[in-house]
This record gives C-alpha cells, sequence and structure tokens, in this order.
C-alpha cells in the first residue's frame, strides 16, 4: 500500500507535469499568434502608408504634367485667336484695296488710298511660337518626394521594430570570474574598460587569459532577450554573445564555428564576424548598440539606438548552449585611445 500510494504521488505528479506543459504550449501558441496578429497589423499599416504614397507621388505627377500641357493649350489658343483676328483684318483690308482698285471716283480714290496706304499693325510672325513643355525632371522630382516620403515610413518602421525588441530588455551584469585581468569593472557591473596592466588573479577556469574580454553573469538559453551597451568615445570595440563552451585559455578567434556571434567595429568600419567576415558600412558617430537575441529563432540583430536604425542581423543561428553577453572592449595604445568604457545602459525607449 505504501508502495502504491507512492506510485499514485508520481503518477500525479507526471500528469501535473504534463498539464503544465500543454498549458505553456498553449500560452507560446497565444503569444505567437498576438505576435503574428501585431506583426500583421504594422505590416498592412506601413504598407498602406506606402500604397498611399505612391499613389499620392503618381496623381502629383500626372496634375504637374496636365498643369504644363494646359498651359501650352492656352498659349497656342491665344496665339491662334490673334492669327485668326489679323486674318479677318487682313482679309477686309485686301477687300477693301480690290473695291477700290475698280473706282472711278478720283476723288474719293485718292482720299481712300491715303488711309489704305499705311501698313496694317501685325504681329511680328518671327515671334510666333508655341515651345513645347519640358518634362526634364518632372518625375525625378516626384521620385524626390516619394523617396523622402518613403524615407520618413521607414524610419517610422524603423522606429517601431526597435521599440518591439526593446521589451524584451534584460538585466545584465558583468561576471568579473570571466574579465581578462588586464579588464577594470564597476562596482554594480555595469561598465568594463582596459586598466593597461595584468593583475594577480585566482586561477579561475571561466577567466579569459587571452582576449581582453568577459562575459554577463546572467544566461539565456531560450526565448528573446535585449541589452544596449554605450560605445561612446571608444575606437574599437567587440560586441556580441557567446555560447557557454568556448575556450577561454587561448587567442579567441570570433566566429560562429568557436562559439561567438559579434559585431566588431574598427577604424575603418564595422564587421560582423562569421566565417566569412561581413563588412558593413561605417556609421558615424555610433554611441549605442542594441543587442536582440531570439533563441528559438537562432535571430541576432544589432541595432544603433541613437539614430534607431537597423545594423546588421544574422539569421539561422545554431544556438545549443546556454548563451552569455559577450564585451570587448578592446586594448588602449600608449596615448590613451580607446580607454573609454563600454556601459550596459537602461533602456530608454522615448529616445
Amino acid at each position: 500500500m505504501a508502495q502504491l500510494g507512492k506510485m499514485e504521488a508520481e503518477v500525479q505528479q507526471m500528469i501535473k507535469e504534463r498539464l503544465n506543459n500543454i498549458q505553456e504550449i498553449k500560452d507560446t501558441v497565444n503569444r505567437s499568434k498576438a505576435d503574428a496578429d501585431r506583426e500583421i497589423a504594422n505590416g498592412v499599416h506601413i504598407l498602406t502608408a506606402l500604397k498611399r504614397c505612391i499613389e499620392k507621388c503618381q496623381d502629383d505627377l500626372n496634375h504637374m504634367v496636365k498643369e504644363k500641357l494646359k498651359s501650352t493649350e492656352k498659349q497656342a489658343e491665344d496665339l491662334i485667336k490673334e492669327l485668326e483676328q489679323e486674318i479677318e483684318d487682313l482679309t477686309n483690308r485686301n477687300s477693301e484695296v480690290k473695291q477700290l482698285s475698280h473706282t472711278e471716283d478720283h476723288l474719293h480714290f485718292l482720299q481712300a488710298f491715303r488711309s489704305l496706304k499705311d501698313p496694317p499693325s501685325t504681329r511680328d510672325l518671327t515671334t510666333v511660337d508655341v515651345l513645347p513643355p519640358s518634362y526634364a525632371g518632372t518625375l525625378r522630382r516626384s521620385l524626390d518626394q516619394l523617396e523622402e516620403t518613403l524615407n520618413m515610413e521607414m524610419k517610422k518602421l524603423r522606429d517601431a521594430e526597435l521599440k518591439r525588441v526593446q521589451h524584451y530588455e534584460v538585466d545584465v551584469t558583468l561576471d568579473p570570474d570571466t574579465a581578462h585581468p588586464k579588464l577594470i569593472l564597476s562596482e554594480d557591473g555595469k561598465q568594463v574598460h582596459d586598466g593597461g596592466v595584468r593583475k594577480k588573479l585566482p586561477d579561475n577556469p571561466k577567466r579569459f587569459r587571452q582576449g581582453l574580454c568577459v562575459l554577463t553573469r546572467q544566461s539565456f538559453s531560450s526565448g528573446r532577450f535585449y541589452f544596449e551597451v554605450q560605445v561612446k568615445d571608444k575606437s574599437g570595440w567587440l560586441l556580441g554573445v557567446a555560447r557557454e563552451s568556448i575556450n577561454r585559455r587561448d587567442p579567441i578567434i570570433t566566429t560562429p564555428g568557436t562559439g561567438y556571434w559579434t559585431l566588431a567595429y574598427y577604424k575603418e568600419g564595422l564587421v560582423f564576424n562569421h566565417d566569412s567576415a561581413v563588412r558593413l558600412p561605417p556609421r558615424a558617430e555610433l554611441q549605442k548598440v542594441g543587442v536582440f537575441v531570439d533563441y528559438d529563432e537562432g535571430l541576432l540583430s544589432f541595432y544603433d539606438v541613437e539614430a534607431r536604425v537597423h545594423i546588421y542581423s544574422a539569421t539561422g543561428c545554431s544556438f545549443t548552449e546556454p548563451l552569455y553577453p559577450f564585451f570587448g572592449p578592446w586594448r588602449c595604445n600608449y596615448e590613451g585611445i580607446n580607454s573609454a568604457p563600454m556601459i550596459i545602459s537602461p533602456v530608454n525607449q522615448t529616445d
């Protein structure tokens, strides 16, 4: 009976666990549905706005071209009326000349000839010209206006995208047990910079011995997470995520194959450290970088927070271990350049 009671409790616990799993699955599906509905709604809103922009651009172009044509037609119509009036006047004059040529009243002839001999007031035909309207640049100006409007809409879209990922903000702090001996961490674990001097520290298997790097205390094995890092005044840095089993004793090679997914900033520009480096356009005055990870989807994205611009996304990443946010402030030189810290910053969605 005791064993049966234990078996009953175990079965009930197994049933409870499965019921909990079912509820978790349902909750995941409901969240996914809500995310899908929100994404569709945002897409419809943006694409509808873009469609309106294109339709307005087409209407403006049609109106501009028709107005130019209308002005040309009005000019031509006025000239034709003026010339037709001159033709009528000249026809009448020609009739008067013919009649006068047949008169036998010499006195009347002399009196009438005096008024007819002065040339009629007519337009100089060399000035009679209707220039066809020029449409050069009309389409270009319309497209420039469309591009400006599209850029505004794209800015709204980027801003909305950044706000969505910012909702997954996590509070992370740097782990001093992983920090290279030259790195200096703040007491709150939010800042790191290269101190230039190698400290004598206990040998810890978690510590980086060669690369000037540090991980956070927190790791993530599922779901989505987002954090922001200030990199202002730095001439070089590494930022991203790393898997738990990375080699921390030897010189590091930051590629997905070795367990690192990182964005590097050099003087020459930005590089995503893939198996073959992906070089990105340099960004002026990059001050704060946002990092978003969707563990289950294998997605890693970087954002320029101040400019509200997406920098780069790596898709199809193979995340199979706990991931740690990864920081590499890089070494400073003898002039102290690049001594500014990397700072984990709280998310401000009103930026």
